[in-house]
Parts: structure tokens; C-alpha cells; sequence
């Protein structure tokens, strides 16, 4: 019974030791397969440092403003009795846009008109009856002053009745109109915007330190996301002589061409003050920088020798570099990337340093310093 009990347990022994062993063997033969194992290449797209001549910009945000803008009001109270616009129109300067009832005016008017005529006879009979001492010097004095403030109050009441009918005071696009027929005004109420449109000016600042580089009639260039791939030229027409105590800033303003009426007042704009100097620069694609906060980086395409099979393969190196602006497409590398390397230009974020890759520009972007979108 002993005997049996031990070679049971032998047996048992023997198989635990024998499975414990193949799995051991298992594992030894996956850990040396994955030692030997070497990742598949990733596919990327590769781009050339390339050396250009770029004219040096300051750039700032700046906003439209008319030459001539303006809300049209009623300078007398009245009631609406003509409307002569329609919103949105152009008009010419002195052309008709309301005309207020003058009714009371109008008779008014006509009360003083005979109260001078009046005035004006008592002045001459008595011009002619003063040589003869008929009529004293004060009764004189007095129908002379009766005769100009009957002639004052004639001109007072033309002049209101001027007022109620309301002009352009320069040509220019109306905006929304604000008032209806009938409608009673209140002297300074608001009627119509009217803003002048062609030229526009465009007011930015920017900091003290570039003031020496500043010159009126240095070109000035303009963009907005209401004129995708529209770029406008300006120049620069108007260096504030005072330096906002604030900021530090200098303010500016460029007079623009607007024909096309694409910029209006009150646009957001982003201003590139063309300095008229080129510079060298280094160029690479912006889709080139992997952006981290400890530094900017790119991966260089290098040849690289495998030691164990002899084989030359591309491996990725990653490479930290300094930049400056952008254009487009593109951006300046002021340090860390010589003219002619070769960089990976797409898929950045999936590499790692010393990782191989494999070159295909089969479907490599079209990079261009003045994109034009087909969407946009």
C-alpha cells in the first residue's frame, strides 16, 4: 500500500516538472523571437530644406475704418413725410434721403415774410422823412432795428425749414434705415449709417521697438477670413507722433483701394507691414514640427547601417530647432536644420527617434508659401 502511494506521488512529481519545463522552453523560444523581431518600417513623405528670400514682415491685427462714417440724425423735430432711400443704396453727396412736414414752418414763414415787408416800408418812409426832421433819430434807430429783426426772424424760419429736409453730406453707402413714414422725430434721432467706402482705412499698432523701422508709404498688406485667399495692398499712410502710455504701442493707419467694397468698417484684419528689406531664410513645412513644450522638433531622413544583417536602411532622427514666422505653407527654421537636408514632412506625431522608416511621396501635399484652398 506504501509502495503504491509513493509511486503515485513520484508520477505526479514527474509530470509537474515535465509541464513546468515545456513552459519554460515556451517562453524562452517567444523572448528570443521577440528579441530578433525588428518593427516594419513606417511609410512617410519626405520634404527638403530649401533656402529662400523672404521680405520681412511686423504683423498685427488691425480694423477697417470708413474715411467718412457717419450716423445721419434729425437735427429739428418733425414728422417723417418723404422717404427718399432705401437701405443699403449709394447716394451722392447733397442727394435727398428724408423730408419732414414743415406745414407750420411754411406758414410761419409767411407771417414773417410780411412782418419784414412791413419793416422794411416804415424803414424807408422814415429814411425819407428824416432829412426834414419829421422823424426823430430814435424813432429811425428804432425802424432800422425792427427792419433787421424782422428780416433775422425770415431767415431763422427758412433755416428750420432747411433742416427738415435731410441730405447726404457725402457720397457714400447707407446702412439700415432705422425710421418709418409718419413716424414723429425727436431732434438727434437716429435715421441712417452712411459710411464712405472707397478708400478705407485700416488702424493697427505695434510696439515702440519698431518705430525706426517704420516709413510713411511702406507697403501694407491685409487679410481677413470674410476674403479667404484675398490678399490687399495698402500703404502705410499716417505713424501716430505719440506712444500709448499703456501699451508701449505706436498707432498706425493704411489707406487701402476698396473698390471691390469687400472690405467694410469695423472688420477684423490681420496686417503685414512689408519692410523693405529681404532676408535668407530656411524653409520647411509646417506639417514638418512635432510642437512640445519643452522644444519644437522635426525628424531628418538618415541612411543607417544595420549592424547584425549589413543592410542600409532610413532610420528617422529627431532634431530640436528654433523657429521664426510663418508663410502659408510654410515656416522659417531659424536654427538646427542646414539648406538641402531631408526631412519628413508628414506623420511626425507616430515616429520615435532612430525609428526606420520607409519613403513613399506618392500622395506627398502640395506645400505653397500663397495657398488658395478650392473650398475657400
Amino acid at each position: 500500500m506504501f509502495k503504491k502511494i509513493f509511486l503515485t506521488v513520484l508520477f505526479l512529481l514527474l509530470l509537474v516538472g515535465a509541464l513546468a519545463g515545456a513552459k519554460v522552453w515556451q517562453f524562452q523560444t517567444m523572448f528570443a523571437a521577440a528579441a530578433q523581431m525588428v518593427p516594419p518600417p513606417t511609410t512617410v513623405t519626405t520634404s527638403t530644406v530649401t533656402a529662400d528670400r523672404w521680405q520681412p514682415t511686423l504683423d498685427a491685427v488691425g480694423s477697417v475704418v470708413a474715411v467718412q462714417g457717419v450716423t445721419i440724425s434729425a437735427e429739428v423735430a418733425g414728422t417723417v413725410k418723404r422717404l427718399a432711400f432705401e437701405s443699403g443704396a449709394t447716394v451722392r453727396a447733397g442727394e435727398v434721403l428724408v423730408e419732414l412736414d414743415d406745414a407750420v414752418e411754411q406758414a410761419q414763414l409767411r407771417s414773417a415774410s410780411a412782418n419784414a415787408d412791413l419793416s422794411r416800408l416804415n424803414l424807408e418812409r422814415a429814411r425819407n422823412l428824416r432829412p426834414r426832421n419829421l422823424v426823430s433819430q430814435s424813432d429811425f434807430d428804432s425802424a432800422e432795428a425792427q427792419a433787421k429783426q424782422a428780416d433775422a426772424q425770415v431767415d431763422n424760419i427758412r433755416a428750420v425749414i432747411a433742416k427738415k429736409t435731410i441730405r447726404a453730406p457725402f457720397a457714400g453707402r447707407l446702412g439700415i434705415r432705422q425710421i418709418n413714414l409718419g413716424q414723429f422725430l425727436d431732434g438727434g434721432a437716429a435715421i441712417v449709417s452712411l459710411q464712405a467706402l472707397d478708400p478705407v482705412y485700416v488702424d493697427f499698432s505695434l510696439p515702440q521697438q519698431e518705430l525706426a523701422r517704420l516709413r510713411v508709404g511702406m507697403v501694407v498688406r491685409v487679410t481677413s477670413d470674410a476674403a479667404p485667399g484675398q490678399t490687399f495692398i495698402g500703404t502705410l499712410s499716417v505713424i501716430s507722433p505719440e506712444i500709448d502710455a499703456l501699451t508701449r504701442n505706436v498707432r498706425l493707419r493704411a489707406t487701402f483701394d476698396n473698390r471691390s467694397g469687400r472690405l467694410q468698417p469695423g472688420m477684423y484684419v490681420s496686417v503685414a507691414a512689408v519692410l523693405p528689406t529681404a532676408q535668407q531664410v530656411l524653409m520647411i513645412p509646417i506639417t514638418a514640427v512635432r510642437y512640445a513644450p519643452y522644444g519644437d522638433s522635426v525628424f531628418v531622413v538618415e541612411d543607417r547601417k544595420d549592424e547584425k544583417t549589413g543592410a542600409v536602411g532610413k532610420v528617422a532622427v529627431q532634431k530640436f530647432v528654433r523657429l521664426g514666422p510663418s508663410r502659408g505653407d510654410f515656416v522659417v527654421v531659424e536654427s538646427g536644420l542646414n539648406a538641402g537636408e531631408t526631412l519628413i514632412s508628414t506623420g511626425v506625431f507616430k515616429l520615435r527617434n532612430n525609428a526606420p522608416v520607409a519613403v513613399d511621396n506618392t500622395l506627398a501635399p502640395d506645400f505653397q508659401l500663397n495657398p488658395k484652398p478650392a473650398n475657400s
